[in-house]
């Protein structure tokens, strides 16, 4: 093999692996080998234990040269956001109060990975407790600058190629955002449709799972394999779910259209994100793209989003912050204190307000294949000065409307910044068709 295996996307692995043109072990070690060149400068890793993945690997390799069934990822490596479970590594949630922690049980996503045949190679970094304040982990196109949070880690791992899948969680923009600002494929599924059982709750209505990867096929198959039906989570749903790896590859019957949302904070994008979106809606051409001037009361839900996050966070994790207040970010305490001033009636408005909005998208996608929208409001700020703004995210989030990134732009200083669409609830496969059709049209123009 020309090329080194830690540069294959996670299809192409999975492929070579099937036929035997590579072995699990041979991929596993040049990953081992990509962190221990680069790792140094990015700290994407919480845990990383090289023997065990090894030993994975090699138990993938003895069940493919007995001709036993294997999975659609076996012997692919992936990579957990350091707040889902895991029976043999540390949970540490990004916290020192959680130092050491070694959870029994895997959580359900470990599960459905194990059966897929799927190498856990280890922990990435998150923000603290999943939430704002910012851990060690770099930007690996420049260490100078923020990766983005909370799922920080498992961005940067798999854009400076250390892997090439991982999993991350979104309660506002945290898989997303930190997409746009590494360079990756970032994609979030309809709520519901990935269980959270074993994961840290910070917010039982907004809390969600996604994936990572090098290609739009790769996220859309780590999707598939963590997705389904959980009993133990309120918000899993008992349905069929969409195949969201036939919708990344398949073509568009028609060609699609979008909607774009003249939203209040968009004065908040920067101006090179700003000229790349006008550019890619010039390509796509007035007759495809339609801009819509919503009410106000669509940017109102951000305060909505915040209401609920923030009072579900101080009720989820009553017990730590009350022991453990003295061992919090300074970042987190005002948040928290915030959070808690938060009366039951209005979380319960808000509550409402989210249904709502629920209600209205449910609608909306009639007439549009995808609503097109910033990623983030531009690349990523200077480590030290947080983790970016998710306000492009966040409606689409207390909605619960599946959302992929693709890094399409360039920022003002050439650092990465995506593309974010946006479907409707458990139409994935559609929304990946339509960001199939996007990315070939676009290269097409740009040909």
């Amino acid at each position: 093999m020309k090329i080194k295996p830690h540069s294959l996307s996670a299809q192409e692995a999975a492929a070579f692996i099937a036929s035997g043109k590579l072995k699990s072990v041979q991929l596993v070690q040049s990953c081992l080998d990509r962190i221990a060149e680069t790792d140094g400068a990015i700290h994407a890793w919480a845990h990383l234990d090289a023997d065990a993945a090894l030993a994975q690997a090699a138990e993938c390799d003895r069940i493919r040269q007995k001709g036993l069934a294997t999975g659609p990822l076996h012997g692919v490596p992936v990579g957990l956001k350091d707040i889902i479970d895991t029976r043999d590594m540390p949970t540490q949630r990004g916290t020192k109060i959680f130092e050491g922690r070694q959870p029994d049980e895997d959580a359900r996503v470990v599960e459905m990975l194990r059966e897929a045949g799927a190498v856990i190679m280890g922990k990435t970094v998150t923000t603290e407790l999943a939430f704002v304040h910012a851990n060690e982990t770099r930007n690996p196109h420049n260490p100078e600058h923020s990766p983005g949070g909370s799922s920080s880690g498992s961005a940067a791992a798999v854009a400076a190629g250390q892997i090439p899948l991982a999993i991350g969680t979104q309660t506002n923009g945290s898989v997303i955002r930190p997409a746009s600002f590494c360079g990756t494929f970032g994609f979030k599924p309809t709520r519901g449709m990935i269980p959270r059982t074993g994961v840290l709750q910070t917010s039982v209505s907004l809390d969600q799972l996604g994936t990572f990867g090098r290609t739009l096929g790769d996220v859309a198959l780590l999707a598939d394999v963590i997705s389904g039906y959980d009993q133990r989570d309120p918000e899993s749903f008992a349905r069929a779910r969409p195949d969201m790896a036939a919708g990344a590859a398949a073509e568009a019957p028609v060609e699609p259209a979008f909607a774009w949302f003249n939203l209040p904070f968009c004065d908040r994008l920067s101006e090179a994100t700003r000229e790349g979106l006008e550019g890619v809606m010039d390509i796509l051409g007035h007759d495809r793209v339609e801009r819509l001037d919503p009410a106000d009361q669509l940017g109102e839900l951000v305060a909505v989003q915040a209401r609920i996050h923030e009072y579900e966070i101080c009720q989820h994790l009553s017990e730590t912050f009350d022991t453990h207040w003295d061992d919090l970010s300074e970042t987190l305490k005002p948040v928290l204190t915030r959070g808690r001033q938060i009366s039951v009636d209005e979380y319960e408005d808000a509550l409402a307000v989210k249904k709502s909005a629920e209600s209205f998208f449910a609608d909306f996608f009639t007439d549009y294949d995808a609503i097109i929208a910033p990623a983030a409001a531009g690349e990523a700020p200077k480590f030290g000065d947080g983790t970016g703004d998710p306000i492009f995210c966040t409606l689409w989030t207390l909605a619960g409307l599946p959302s992929v990134t693709m890094p399409m732009l360039v920022g003002d200083t050439g650092l990465p910044v995506g593309v974010q669409l946006i479907g409707a609830v458990e139409k994935d496969d559609r929304l990946l068709r339509t960001a199939h059709w996007l990315q070939k049209h676009i290269a097409a123009e740009a040909a």
